[in-house]
């Protein structure tokens, strides 16, 4: 039996900058920090005793004697990619719910990746699990995303990441000293909506819009860098400030990126006292985060009773096998035992 453990993560500047459509052309760069909400993957090879070959759980139960009958593509996807002949048993558990702007997709595609591999016997690379997740996503199960989150996930830590026309990326951690680290993360809040929405939807609208809002989009990449420079010696509620900026540039890409309650929450949210903040991943629903003065985060929280809080800290390892059993093999014939 074979756990993998792997985070969500935080996306503070740059997002639509990792699309292919943009960075081919362009260049990109992220600042993002993966976060201490994990997608927990549990894989073993499935005893040859049952009718079926393959039992996956996840909000369904899916039990099917070939892959090609698995519903949920991102399973059926890597067990193909990954060439499986042998039974196999998949259970997904995740601390936060799908489809809520977190990287749930492709931390949930690093995670069976990663698990996958290593119940082959197989250790990968962080570099290796992005990759191999971002082809999971783009081309095989031709998914509109873009390769921020897979690297987070994969890499885990607080980094810059920079995307280059010829399709390669680099990981830089971001490197403060503990008190200053310590400040900075004592004004973030974390809200959650209730809304979920499909990432891909958004997202494609988002793409079909980069080229005609160039100039937001190259304010939001300048934005990594002068985010760094804040983080390195400048005032932090300045991060705060530009986080504002941010948002009303991202609101811009698209209608479809806000919700009137959303828009709702972060004008209360501003006025108890937050700075900045934005709704996280491709828009529509799902978390708002805000940076806020330490002495107004109860004020904050408190405007926004009705959404649920969600306490985080930032998560420096990526993605880990947690647990790590091999089985020893059945013979089992091609088509299993049962029939």
């Amino acid at each position: 039996m074979i756990i993998s453990r792997t985070p969500f993560r935080v996306s503070f500047f740059g997002g639509g900058s990792d699309y292919p459509l943009w960075y081919r052309r362009f260049g990109g760069a992220v600042l993002s920090t993966a976060i201490d909400k994990y997608c927990y993957l549990t894989c073993r090879y499935l005893p040859p005793f049952f009718a079926h070959r393959f039992r996956v759980l996840y909000s369904k139960i899916e039990m099917v004697r070939r892959i090609e009958e698995i519903q949920h593509p991102a399973v059926r996807g890597a067990l193909q990619l990954l060439g499986f002949r042998r039974g196999v048993e998949i259970h997904h558990d995740g601390d936060l719910p799908a489809r809520s702007g977190m990287g749930s997709s492709s931390a949930f595609a690093v995670g069976i990746l990663h698990a996958l591999h290593a119940l082959q016997g197989r250790m990968r690379s962080k570099e290796q699990l992005a990759k191999e997740a971002i082809h999971l996503e783009q081309d095989v199960l031709g998914e509109t995303v873009g390769v921020q989150d897979q690297i987070a996930a994969a890499y885990g830590g607080f980094n810059v990441m920079r995307f280059a026309p010829d399709g390669s990326f680099s990981v830089q951690p971001v490197y403060l000293p503990e008190p200053r680290l310590l400040e900075f993360k004592s004004h973030f809040l974390l809200f959650y909506t209730g809304l979920a929405r499909n990432a891909t939807e958004v997202a494609a609208r988002v793409v079909a819009s980069l080229e005609a809002k160039e100039s937001a989009i190259r304010r939001m990449v300048a934005m990594v860098d002068e985010a760094l420079e804040i983080l390195k010696s400048g005032q932090l509620s300045d991060f705060g400030h530009l986080l504002d900026e941010a948002w009303h540039l991202k609101r811009s890409l698209n209608e479809g990126i806000s919700t009137p309650l959303v828009d709702e929450a972060y004008d209360t949210a501003k006025k108890a006292g937050a700075l900045g903040g934005k709704l996280l991943g491709a828009g529509g629903g799902g978390f708002l985060l805000f940076f806020c003065p330490p002495s107004r985060r109860r004020h904050v929280q408190k405007a926004l009773a009705k959404l649920l809080h969600v306490p985080f800290d930032f998560e420096p390892s990526g993605s880990q096998i947690i647990f790590y059993d091999p089985e020893q093999e059945y013979e089992e014939p091609e088509e299993g035992i049962a029939q």
